[in-house]
């Protein structure tokens, strides 16, 4: 189904009735509102103007809309940030109060927001908790957004203090683990700590860790307790959150999304392009500025798909250029519908569009709508409506794919490598894409899971980076018949961020009898050779040195003949960063000695199977053909693929 995101309070009410009309005749069942509507629902403290919003809400009713509230509380208003100044976080990085004017201007440590942010719930859930018009609430908007996950703020320190105290207990037991008599940062009371930020030099890793632990911990209780209201109050209305991309929220997004009956994703592929791909030549990013790359967003949906297992929402798809990035061109012809079934092959329930139409004031002008500034139709109207068509013509699906490949992920990765980086080349995200990648151009559908998630599914298991192993995890390991594949990194740190003590891969010798002897960085234009079935590839950014047993087994080695990658029984360990084109033979091979099918389509085309349907899309702005015969029935399009464009089959089998 088809959704919009509308903001009434934008508009003039004589609109409202118009609107809703158009939209319903465009397809639209869903609308969100309310999402950044407090100073208009409650103007000053206790003082509530509902009128107008209940009058919204039943506008769009009459017109057959499904609505969806959201909590407003990622815009504290003015009233209440003069009333508690210490609502406003403080920037980490300057040490300044972040200042009111924009949005997401909270701080999470601050009981003062958290109780203003639970009482404005509890007003809006019990006034439309039973209203059988809105379906649904979406909570806060894109938590994370803007870097506003930390904050080092004075509530911030005395939070993070308690948070110590009770996790370490003793001071002299944080100590040890933290390793403080390194500088003489050893501390005689927890509430001598300080926050990891503004020292003359690099702070400590594990001191950094806990801190990200501890907001990590104070979000996912904020967000808690918001769900828990909503659900105490409402009746038959779901709970969902929209996610930005799984590295910006700086929490454990597992956990955050483990209390919500869904989790939605916000899917900006040529902003998100522009900034994740910025380190690209022009030749390399050219051909996407306009479509943004054929696995980014596909790298998103499987992420969130794999969060609570089940599909997902769009909560707002960009439906032209946007505002925010380094640079904001249009979508190609036909993106917008492109984008749209490529969410629905990768397990969305609704793609709902941001926004219904572009607004003529304030930061967000420049961002288009589905309509213009004027209420003219965009040229987003008419892939809309012809996904709107194309929607009626499938048929029901009722078989399931199994999926039997994974990639083990998680923020703890990601924390790991960014306080640690020790070679500017190495990006968490950027290593565990284009694993992804990979996966994607060999025809795999691909499942993300965590070191909690059940291995047994699978037939083929991925760790591009696993720093911190859990022994329930090694567990699993020592059980599974998968084969699993671990990249470099993978068990060289403890709990609390010192090196394993009997050298990397740490837990993973009781599987693998190897240990990493050193580690080197180097710089990406200064690769090296990689030998791999008597061919060359790429050695690059990062190097480990590796002492291996006699029946361990050398898969690949470095140019000076020493193993780089090897393989025990059902593991294999990459102990380097490579290129793409090694990781697509390394990956085909693995996959043909395990049975799982491959297809290899043409440059930027893609196929996506769920169920018994198979989506193929084509990225590139050429025409292509679907190169495999005879695996199903066309249901829209046909084996050849204009620039842009989607086919859809049933798949015989």
């Amino acid at each position: 189904m088809l959704g919009v995101c509308y903001y009434p309070e934008h508009w003039s009410e004589l609109l409202w009735a118009q609107d809703a009309k158009e939209m319903t005749e465009l397809g639209i069942v869903y609308v969100r509102i309310g999402e950044f509507c407090w100073s208009r629902i409650e103007p000053t403290e206790n003082q509530y103007t509902f009128q107008w919003l209940d009058r919204a809400i039943d506008t769009l009713a009459k017109a057959g809309l499904k609505i969806i509230m959201c909590t407003p509380t990622a815009t504290p208003p003015k009233w209440l940030i003069e009333k508690y100044p210490d609502i406003l976080p403080v920037d980490i990085y300057t040490g300044q109060v972040r200042a009111f004017g924009s949005r997401r201007h909270y701080d999470f440590s601050s009981k003062n927001y958290t109780k203003e942010a639970m009482r404005i719930t509890e007003v809006l859930t019990k006034r439309y908790g039973t209203n059988k018009s809105v379906v649904g609430w979406q909570t806060d908007n894109e938590i994370g957004c803007h870097d506003t996950t930390h904050s080092g703020s004075s509530n911030a320190k005395n939070a993070f203090q308690v948070w110590c105290t009770a996790k370490y207990h003793t001071i002299e037991n944080l100590n040890t683990l933290w390793g403080n008599v390194f500088w003489s940062m050893e501390y005689q009371d927890f509430k001598q700590i300080e926050l990891p930020m503004l020292a003359v030099t690099e702070t400590n890793p594990a001191h950094q860790l806990a801190y990200r632990r501890f907001s990590s911990d104070l979000v996912i209780s904020f967000h808690n307790k918001m769900v828990n209201i909503i659900k105490n109050n409402t009746v038959d209305q779901f709970v969902t959150h929209n996610f930005i991309p799984m590295s910006d929220t700086q929490t454990d997004n597992f956990l955050l999304a483990s209390n919500l009956d869904f989790v939605s994703y916000d899917n900006y592929p040529l902003g998100r392009s522009d900034l994740f791909f910025s380190t690209l030549t022009a030749k390399e990013f050219k051909p996407y500025m306009r479509t943004g790359h054929p696995d980014f967003s596909s790298y998103s949906f499987d992420q969130v798909r794999g969060l609570l297992d089940k599909n997902f929402w769009i909560m707002e798809q960009q439906p032209g250029p946007v505002n925010w990035a380094h640079h904001n061109p249009r979508p190609e012809k036909g993106m917008v519908r492109l984008w749209t079934w490529q969410a629905f092959a990768h397990g969305a329930n609704c793609v709902s569009y941001f926004r219904w139409r572009q607004v003529a004031f304030a930061q967000e002008q420049m961002h288009s709508g589905i309509k213009r500034v004027d209420n003219s139709k965009s040229i987003a109207w008419n892939e809309i409506q012809q996904v709107r068509q194309e929607i009626d013509k499938l048929l029901i699906i009722d078989e399931y794919i199994n999926i039997r490949v994974a990639i083990v992920t998680g923020t703890l990765n990601q924390w790991i490598t960014e306080i640690e980086r020790q070679g500017d080349s190495y990006n968490h995200q950027k290593v565990e894409f284009t694993y992804y990648s990979v996966l994607r151009q060999l025809g795999l559908e691909v499942d993300f899971i965590s070191v909690n998630s059940d291995l047994t599914k699978y037939d083929l298991i991925i760790a591009p980076c696993l720093p911190i192993i859990p022994d329930s995890f090694i567990t699993k390991c020592k059980k599974t018949k998968a084969h699993l594949v671990f990249g470099p990194r993978s068990g060289s740190k403890t709990d609390e961020f010192s090196l394993s003590p009997n050298l990397a891969p740490g837990p993973l010798q009781t599987l693998l009898p190897i240990q990493i002897l050193s580690i080197e960085t180097i710089r990406p234009d200064c690769s090296e050779t990689l030998s791999y079935n008597n061919k060359l590839f790429e050695s690059k950014c990062w190097r480990e040195e590796l002492s291996i047993s006699k029946e361990v087994i050398v898969v690949a080695h470095y140019h000076d003949k020493s193993p780089a990658i090897i393989r025990h029984k059902n593991i294999s360990y990459l102990s380097t960063l490579t290129c793409s084109s090694f990781l697509l033979a390394f990956f085909e091979n693995l996959c043909c000695e395990l049975d799982i099918e491959i297809l290899k389509l043409p440059k930027d085309m893609r196929i996506t199977k769920r169920n018994n349907i198979a989506f193929v899309f084509n990225y590139a702005g050429y025409e292509q053909q679907f190169p495999v015969s005879e695996i199903g029935k066309f249901l829209i399009g046909n084996e050849t693929l204009g620039p842009y464009d989607v086919a859809i089959l049933k798949l015989n089998k």
